[in-house]
């Protein structure tokens, strides 16, 4: 049998096999979140105030206090709330700032069924923390449904599903137990799509490449494979059909928050010819994948996942701006690109850091703004 003859009968296996279940009954599509999408409050919840003390007059009889400027229920709620204040100040001198925002999110997670609104609201606010991470992103990117109840029976289709593709390939052996997992899963991608070429060994196409990052940075996030498939393949959807017209004006937004940052900057880039020339595939198409560590580019993902290409943008000023002395040294535009390419790694927390102040101080508390 030809290569293209096996490729056409492993699709249609495929289609028999998980074509019912590609689209399974109550998997919403991937939420769309517009701009004017009111502001949650994510706060503690209000306390109860206690019931007003009563006093016992000389003749035996209960009366109620009458409550003054600084009753003590109102003494006791600023002591509440100074103690909670102290606590988070405590927490972020000592390196947690995110133990009430953790609290927060479980209460979140707690619902029966899950507000993606709220979800979207908190992941672009705060950091999620490490272990609800991939069930946050797999709500969001449509992979799970709001309803928990559903959510077992959902991921036992998706895992039949990635085990019927993957069988499927390697009938027609375009991957082997030797195949890298990255690779795998581009494979897969591309079988599901109808984009598998007629052999392995053909060139990548640069879509390819895109997606081989993304599942390479993936890979190190996300530990269960069929989680990480899943996600590494509804994330690039979202770039090709969600962010398709926002991620060519990236690099305009970028020269014009450089700008107002350092115009300086700006004007040096623009002298040695590199302004055009500068990584934005790697920044934006890649979305920063083999360009910042894992540890610190899963907190920019979460801003995208959940509705906001434009991180990207303040990602790429942030960068700048950190190694502003070592750019404004180099005089040409291939030696300042080479360098952007390969930046050290030791300052990407501060950098993300940095660039998330940044997000909020040009475009306000960020409510699903892409």
């Amino acid at each position: 049998m030809s290569r293209p003859a096996a490729a056409a009968a492993a699709l249609s296996f495929v289609s028999r096999g998980v074509g019912a279940r590609a689209g399974v009954p109550g998997v919403p599509p991937p939420p769309s979140f517009q701009q004017d999408s009111p502001l949650l409050a994510l706060g503690p919840r209000p306390q109860r105030c206690p019931p007003a003390r009563r006093s016992v007059s000389a003749q035996g009889t209960a009366s109620s206090a009458s409550p003054g400027p600084l009753s003590l229920n109102s003494e006791r709620n600023m002591t509440e709330d100074s103690q909670r204040n102290f606590r988070s100040v405590y927490y972020e001198k000592v390196g947690f700032r995110g133990v009430e925002e953790k609290k927060s999110l479980e209460i979140l997670l707690k619902d029966d069924r899950l507000d993606t609104e709220k979800l979207c609201t908190f992941s672009q606010r705060f950091p999620l923390p490490s272990m609800y991470r991939a069930l946050v992103w797999k709500v969001l990117l449509g992979i799970l449904p709001p309803h928990h109840e559903s959510h077992a029976k959902v991921m036992m289709y998706r895992r039949e599903q990635y085990l019927d593709v993957l069988h499927a390939l390697k009938v027609i052996r375009f991957v082997s137990d030797a195949t890298p997992q990255a690779e795998v899963y581009l494979r897969m991608y591309q079988l599901e799509s109808g984009k598998l070429p007629r052999s392995p060994s053909f060139p990548l196409e640069p879509e390819d490449e895109v997606f081989l990052a993304i599942a390479k940075a993936m890979e190190e996030m996300v530990e269960d494979s069929v989680d990480c498939y899943w996600i590494t393949r509804r994330f690039v959807n979202q770039l090709n059909t969600k962010y398709r017209d926002s991620l060519p004006q990236l690099p305009k937004a970028f020269e014009q928050y450089l700008n107002l940052e350092d115009g300086r900057l700006l004007t040096h880039l623009k002298m040695c010819s590199a302004a055009p020339k500068l990584p934005y595939d790697l920044w934006f198409k890649r979305c920063f994948a083999g360009c910042l560590p894992e540890s610190s580019l899963q907190r920019v993902w979460d801003k995208v996942v959940s509705g906001s290409c434009k991180i990207l943008v303040f990602v790429a000023v942030e960068i700048l701006l950190t190694f502003k002395i070592k750019v404004m040294a180099l005089n040409s535009a291939e030696k300042i690109t080479k360098f952007l390419e390969n930046i050290p790694q030791d300052s990407s927390d501060a950098i993300v850091s940095k660039a998330i102040d940044l997000w909020h101080k040009h475009c306000g508390t960020p409510v699903h703004s892409s």
